[in-house]
């Protein structure tokens, strides 16, 4: 585990950076040209980067990020 001491500026840059690079995963997911595989590797990305937007932004901002169930992967579904 590490520790790491941050002002207000800085949670704020660190949110807009997580909420930007979910927002391209999103985008990316609805892309047909990409390979299963790869947006297999892309909703793992976006449930860490999710677990990292959980711990500086606040509950109702983290609602819009929740993955739609119709992104979500498995054997079954094929986008």
């Amino acid at each position: 585990m590490i520790g790491l001491l941050l002002n207000k500026k800085e949670i704020k840059e660190i949110e807009y950076l997580i909420k930007r690079e979910l927002d391209e995963i999103l985008l990316d997911l609805g892309d047909k040209r990409i390979d299963l595989a790869v947006k297999k590797a892309m909703v793992e990305r976006y449930k860490n980067l999710f677990i990292l937007l959980k711990r500086v932004a606040s509950p109702k901002e983290c609602l819009a990020y929740i993955l739609p169930e119709s992104k979500l992967l498995d054997e079954k579904y094929k986008m």
